[in-house]
């Protein structure tokens, strides 16, 4: 049986079917999957279709705690979310499955009600040929396409979904889980690609830019040699997102392209800390330090004769928060 599929909640449906169940679904025939009252057409206006791919990494809890930050997602942004489930060849599967499931939330105003939508659909490997159509007729029309895939084994894997690739106005992955080299594999669209580990990390992008700021640009690399970054076992991922900005920004400063940049796991952090450090050849020095589990960073700098210290608190953007900073930012 496919065991990320009956792990997910919903009412299993005829795959021919699902337009009419969600009809009904809505218009009262049924009670809602979730068991939350019915909603009027207004209520549920659809910003966005998004499918959530689940790969074959993928466990049973991994998948419901994947719907479940989906869910949340879209609690804040009404959605239709279609739920890929691939099955393993030693599950047996041989045909398509649906389920539909709908759920209706308060809104921040009186009488504003949000509400959304998801079909899950599993799939035998030997049928993905089949997929691009039966995902068609469940994405609604006319609104913006959001793709992520999660848990993929390989980037070969999820080359084989082009439509969905080609499609989707962003395409998103956490390079946490990914294998390596995912991000350097060749993208129909590279510039829709999002990486769920860089956007985690906007309250440590913010952080830092806002503390350098207070310097000018030319004194923040003047002298500057090397960056380090050293992380916990934990974070390499963030690390390595980390890495990709600040030299970004080190360049729009007027840094040497071929400034060097090392990344290095450091036995001695803590498993949940992460450390950056600009070396200079003049004096200056830069560092940064967080305890993503303890929630705080310092910050320290010696830079064009002024000297500066500020301790803060901090967090990495949750699941939910980062698929928002991934999609639209």
């Amino acid at each position: 049986m496919p065991e990320i599929f009956n792990a997910l909640p919903g009412q299993e449906v005829p795959v021919g079917g699902i337009s009419k169940a969600l009809a009904c679904m809505w218009a009262g025939g049924d009670e809602p999957a979730s068991g939350k009252p019915n909603a009027g057409e207004s209520a549920k206006a659809m910003q966005v279709n998004f499918v959530l791919h689940l790969g074959y990494f993928t466990t049973a809890e991994d998948a419901a705690l994947q719907f479940q930050t989906a869910v949340e997602f879209s609690r804040r942004y009404p959605c239709r979310v279609v739920v890929l489930c691939p099955m393993r060849k030693e599950e047996g599967g041989q045909e398509f499955r649906a389920k539909i499931y709908g759920e209706c939330t308060p809104g921040k105003t009186k009488g504003d009600m949000r509400c959304c939508e998801f079909v899950m659909l599993s799939y035998p490997i030997a049928s993905r040929r089949y997929l691009e159509n039966q995902v068609s007729v469940c994405l609604s029309t006319d609104i913006p396409l959001y793709y992520w895939a999660h848990n993929f084994s390989s980037s070969v894997r999820l080359n084989d979904y082009q439509y969905l690739l080609n499609r989707s106005k962003r395409v998103l992955f956490d390079s946490a889980l990914a294998p390596a080299g995912m991000a350097d594999s060749v993208w129909p669209k590279p510039e829709m690609l999002r990486d769920l580990a860089y956007a985690r990390l906007l309250p440590v992008r913010q952080a830092i830019g806002q503390f350098l700021s207070g310097f000018a640009p030319a004194a923040i690399v003047g002298g500057l040699a090397s960056v380090t970054l050293r992380h916990g076992t934990a974070h390499s991922a963030e690390a390595r997102g980390l890495a990709s900005w600040v030299r970004a920004r080190l360049n729009d400063c007027g840094a040497l392209a071929e400034l060097p940049v090392e990344v290095t796991a450091a036995a001695a952090l803590p498993a949940h800390d992460i450390e950056l450090s600009f070396c200079y050849t003049n004096g200056q020095h830069f560092s940064w330090r967080g305890d993503t589990a303890k929630g705080c960073a310092l910050l320290k700098a010696s830079i064009g004769g002024a000297n500066s210290e500020l301790s803060i608190a901090f967090n990495l953007l949750g699941p939910t928060a980062a698929l928002a900073e991934a999609m639209f930012f």
